[in-house]
């Protein structure tokens, strides 16, 4: 687990770093549970080793390891970023398969702490904040569904929600360009279209004692407002929050194992301002 005096660092200090100037205005004013903040220091093979990574370095990802797979882009940024701090890039391609999943082209970053089961992420009530921002140079191919963060269940039968993007497996697709968030029961409960230049800021506050789920959202420096109300939601079932790109085929009823995947992948998703905080009391870093 990062060490407090690594995340003291990350949240206070001001000294310069060879990434952009302009930094978010966002004060995170609740206890912090899980650090996914990226040092604005690191280096690729960083994220090999657990001495050194803010994640877990040997998952989600295939037989490439996180120095392959991560990109630091040169942009602005996020809301909670600050001076020590950076956005981090997940991308996938041809190679990447996870374990045996043949079906999904899938990399993933799981915050170092954040346990299966009994973990701290599933006490009392938590909020996850992340931030995406679009590559051009990676762009998604919507005519296919995507995970992008999800809670999944200790036992990986459920996920307790989705944040989603693309042509969901069933649907139209007439909003394959929105990002969803959908509860445990897959029903979606918010959209917002995507943004291919500003930074993306979502929340999702899970209150593991009353079983609800909210949403909050703003774009680059705003801050974050609540955009629904504490929805009911069967948070039961343990499990580890999961922030990447798990990009699922087309043409199969067992989307795992089999299905159509185009050649040639190069794909990514911008991820900035990671973190999990205690929303006791109602909580909420705005």
């Amino acid at each position: 687990m990062i060490s407090s005096a690594l995340l003291t660092g990350l949240l206070l200090a001001t000294s310069a770093s060879a990434v952009p100037a302009k930094r978010g205005t966002g004060q995170i004013k609740c206890p912090v549970v899980l650090n996914g903040f990226v040092p604005a220091d690191s280096t690729p093979t960083d994220f090999d080793s657990y001495a050194t990574s803010p994640f877990n370095p040997d998952y989600i990802r295939g037989s490439e390891k996180f120095s392959q797979i991560l990109q630091f882009p040169d942009v602005e940024a996020s809301r909670f970023d600050n001076a020590t701090t950076r956005a981090v890039e997940v991308t996938i391609n041809d190679k990447s398969i996870f374990q045996t999943q043949n079906g999904f082209r899938r990399a993933g970053l799981q915050i170092q702490g954040d346990t299966n089961e009994n973990g701290p992420g599933t006490k009392g009530v938590r909020t996850l904040h992340f931030s995406v921002k679009q590559d051009p140079q990676r762009t998604l191919n919507l005519t296919h569904e995507y995970l992008n963060v999800w809670h999944e269940t200790s036992d990986y039968s459920a996920n307790q929600f989705n944040f989603q993007l693309g042509t969901i497996i069933g649907k139209s697709g007439s909003d394959k360009n929105n990002f969803k968030v959908l509860n445990r029961q897959n029903s979606q409960v918010w959209s917002t279209p995507v943004d291919a230049t500003a930074w993306q800021n979502f929340a999702i506050t899970l209150d593991f004692n009353k079983n609800t789920l909210q949403v909050y959202y703003s774009k680059n420096d705003e801050p974050l407002k609540a955009v629904t109300s504490a929805l009911s939601n069967n948070n039961a079932g343990g499990g580890q929050y999961q922030i990447g790109i798990l990009k699922k085929p087309t043409g199969t009823s067992d989307v795992v194992n089999s299905g159509y995947q185009e050649k040639g992948i190069k794909e990514g998703q911008i991820y900035g301002g990671i973190f999990l905080e205690d929303s006791a009391n109602g909580c909420v870093s705005l």
